[in-house]
């Protein structure tokens, strides 16, 4: 909408400015949740027809400004129900401002750029047990109108207050976001720590660690052959029986010679005062030499 003057050229915009009683949602007597769920407030029916007056442009987009602490928002607006000389604000959008209720607020109308990026950091760990972040916070961010940078916002999800400073808006530092692409970045939640690598041993007694070695692979020394002056060869590869006991054991490696019929246990061998005894040698195995029974009587054969 934009309004003519005598020699047809379009009107430019006068700025609204305003000074208001401000009051929380719960001082209204109407539908407080769809205000403090958002980021609008409530203004009277005579800024609508100053508003309109002033050939405002739309959306209508208002700069909040607390003269005594020096701090200012931005925000839309949701109705022009409010009783005259009052204006009624989301308590989060109070305490951002550091109003007390029924303290002047300085309302003034603005036009702001279309926002292209943001950046939030959640004043909570409890923001990541959320599923999907991102799209609370686009359901939630339908109820703005616009973002100022440093501004802590609330959002309401799962009957949850969950609290989110805006940490970087662009291209400037106040943006509207009625109908836009956003890109939406989130960083790590005030208290938030990275969780510490495990080590897999960890869990295991400190005499068990030691024993844990490395698996070797690779090249085994001594394992070649020779050759003698007078030409005779003479095979000088261990045994692989020999081998396996020269090599260290590793936990947890399997024994890939392995055969079926035999069950080998590798036990380090006790030392008695300084000297190591060897393990007797089991007795040499034979299957299937045993003598059976029957429980039926074998008949006589005449």
């Amino acid at each position: 909408m934009f309004n003519f003057n005598m020699y047809g050229e379009p009107l430019q915009p006068r700025p609204f400015n305003t000074d208001y009683r401000c009051y929380s949602v719960s001082m209204f007597p109407g539908d407080k949740q769809a205000v403090e769920n958002g980021g609008k407030i409530i203004m009277p029916p005579s800024a609508l027809d100053v508003l309109t007056r002033l050939n405002i442009v739309y959306p209508m987009l208002f700069k909040l400004t607390n003269v005594r602490a020096n701090r200012h928002t931005h925000c839309g607006v949701l109705e022009f129900v409010a009783d005259e000389g009052k204006v009624y604000i989301p308590y989060w959008m109070m305490r951002n401002l550091l109003l007390d209720e029924g303290e002047l607020v300085h309302l003034e109308s603005q036009s702001l750029p279309v926002a292209t990026f943001s950046k939030f950091e959640p004043q909570s760990v409890e923001f990541l047990d959320i599923t999907n972040p991102k799209a609370v916070l686009e359901n939630a961010l339908r109820n703005f109108a616009c973002l100022t940078q440093d501004d802590v916002i609330a959002l309401n999800y799962n009957d949850r207050i969950y609290e989110m400073r805006v940490l970087e808006v662009k291209p400037g530092n106040a943006v509207s976001i009625i109908e836009c692409d956003m890109n939406v970045e989130f960083a790590a939640p005030i208290g938030y720590q990275e969780p510490e690598k495990m080590d897999s041993t960890s869990h295991l007694p400190d005499d068990e660690k030691e024993e844990i070695i490395p698996e070797n692979v690779g090249f085994y020394s001594f394992q070649g052959s020779g050759n003698r002056l007078d030409g005779k060869k003479k095979n000088l590869e261990l045994p692989q029986e020999e081998l396996l006991k020269r090599l260290p054991r590793q936990r947890g490696i399997p024994d890939y010679d392995y055969q079926v019929g035999y069950i080998k246990f590798w036990r380090r061998t006790p030392k008695t005062n300084g000297t190591e005894t060897k393990p007797e040698e089991p007795e040499d195995f034979d299957p299937f030499k045993g003598k059976g029974t029957s429980l039926k009587e074998a008949k006589s054969r005449n």
